[in-house]
């Protein structure tokens, strides 16, 4: 007799739970910031991913509701295609293609949907497409979902990558990749890599979720950090929800890749518009991000980040080599990591614990993540709490 559907997920649920792999959802009662009420606790926010501290900043709603077009702040009540592409999200993808320099940019309600419309639009049955092996789950995501015959190389590994280019093929290849690694924190070296994609007359997708608005000049990003030209045959994902502080995302390359993504991007094409007034705020956003306040936090950022990995350091730490607002430390097992975190709630600072799917089998870790609304006082009393958990380890 077969397994009931109650029996498969009860042993699922428990063998989860045995294995220190069980997720909960903490409940934030209070706005965003470095500072946040979870769970009923007050408690220092080290998981966001609000680099730039623009979710705390009092001035972005007022100049989203100047900058809105449109009275009131319902749904678009349709997808792009349908009814519900208004005013403001015209100009929000006007302003960011002029802000990165590129022919066209096309919104949509989550980096999860770009990630999965521009593989899947663009990539059909006989062609070939190379992940790094640590991309995100997103981009994982979209590639399975493709008809392209789908293969992964070593985390940013050239030799690797290099000779999955060189295995023969039939059809058009594509090359994907993070921009900034979510979990690791480092990045791809785009000199190394764009000369072995341009030599297969390959299409290189960067999803740079997490380095748009925190590197290069006015925050554009991994390309301007590295000083890189993005070519025609160069997509560009970027999230609304991180260092802009808003929501959505968005796809910028040529007007030719972008519009056979709005033509076959099923994620793009069967999905609800984000509301105007959401793509007002992100407007707004993007002249703090792009301004001198953006410069600002930029700099403050790698004033933080240096602080805290050199104190991270004289604890004997196990950091990774980042040099971006993501900071994991390597813990190892599930229990250690999960240990850690409650020590950390208990002192007054939140820090996820992150575990296998997410990152490989025992590299269980703490993300920490820097907003330039940290203080060096918040970061010294966090090295003093870390302290705390290696202290209670002897």
């Amino acid at each position: 007799m077969s397994l009931s559907w109650q029996q498969r997920l009860t042993e699922r649920h428990q063998q989860r739970r045995a294995e220190d792999l069980w997720r909960s959802r903490p409940l934030l009662t209070s706005s965003p910031g470095v500072r946040v009420q979870v769970n009923g606790q007050w408690l220092v926010n080290f998981a966001s991913n609000d680099y730039l501290g623009l979710a705390e900043l009092p001035d972005l709603p007022q100049l989203a509701q100047d900058l809105h077009q449109q009275a009131g702040r319902a749904g678009s009540t349709a997808s792009h295609l349908l009814a519900g592409h208004h005013l403001p999200h015209h100009l929000l993808e006007d302003e960011l293609a002029d802000w990165l320099g590129v022919e066209r940019v096309l919104l949509f309600s989550s980096g999860y949907l770009a990630n999965l419309a521009a593989q899947t639009a663009l990539l059909q049955a006989g062609d070939s497409l190379y992940h790094d092996k640590l991309n995100h789950a997103s981009l994982i995501d979209g590639a399975r979902l493709s008809a392209a015959r789908f293969q992964r190389y070593a985390h940013n590994d050239m030799p690797a990558l290099a000779r999955r280019l060189a295995q023969p093929t039939q059809g058009l290849t594509m090359v994907v990749t993070d921009g900034v690694f979510s979990m690791d924190g480092d990045w791809v070296s785009l000199s190394d890599m764009q000369p072995l994609v341009a030599e297969q007359n390959a299409v290189l997708l960067v999803d740079e979720a997490h380095s748009f608005g925190v590197l290069g000049e006015q925050g554009k990003g991994l390309f301007a950090h590295q000083q890189q030209v993005a070519d025609a045959w160069i997509l560009r994902v970027g999230t609304l929800g991180k260092a802009f502080a808003s929501s959505g995302a968005f796809v910028a390359g040529s007007a030719l890749l972008i519009d056979s993504i709005a033509q076959w991007g099923r994620s793009y094409i069967y999905t609800t518009a984000q509301p105007p007034y959401q793509a007002s705020f992100s407007r707004a956003a993007l002249r703090f991000v792009a301004g001198d306040l953006g410069e600002q936090a930029r700099r403050k950022l790698v004033e933080l980040i240096n602080f805290f990995r050199q104190g991270a350091q004289v604890l004997g730490l196990s950091l990774l080599p980042s040099s971006t607002p993501i900071q994991p430390i390597l813990l190892g097992s599930n229990e250690r990591a999960l240990a850690w975190q409650a020590k950390l709630w208990q002192l007054g600072f939140w820090l996820p614990a992150i575990r296998p799917p997410t990152v490989p089998e025992g590299s269980a870790r703490l993300r920490l993540s820097l907003s330039a609304q940290h203080t060096p006082e918040q970061i010294a009393l966090l090295l003093a709490a870390l302290s705390v958990c290696l202290q209670e380890e002897l």
